[in-house]
């Protein structure tokens, strides 16, 4: 499973939307961000993909958590969040 990457830039809209996707399709999402604005549009992201997901039947929740990301070759920390079903 490939990992979502956001950025301060991104829709929340469309983010939710593969969010939505991703989680029927493989049963949970990781997504990743670096930055402040990036994790805002996340945490917006995820809360916009429970209401899509939520006719279904499906309740998301998520774990945050830190990572060490390498971008040009440079290492920096980022949040990743691990959203699934709640059980």
């Amino acid at each position: 499973m490939e990992v979502l990457k956001v950025s301060s830039k991104s829709d929340p809209n469309k983010v939710a939307g593969a969010i939505a996707g991703v989680v029927r399709e493989h049963g949970r999402a990781e997504i990743q961000a670096i930055g402040a604005g990036a994790v805002n549009q996340a945490v917006k992201a995820i809360a916009i993909a429970r209401g899509y997901l939520a006719p279904s039947g499906i309740d998301l929740v998520f774990v945050p958590a830190f990572t060490d990301v390498e971008i040009e070759n440079e290492k920096r920390t980022a949040i990743k969040f691990i959203v699934f079903p709640k059980s």
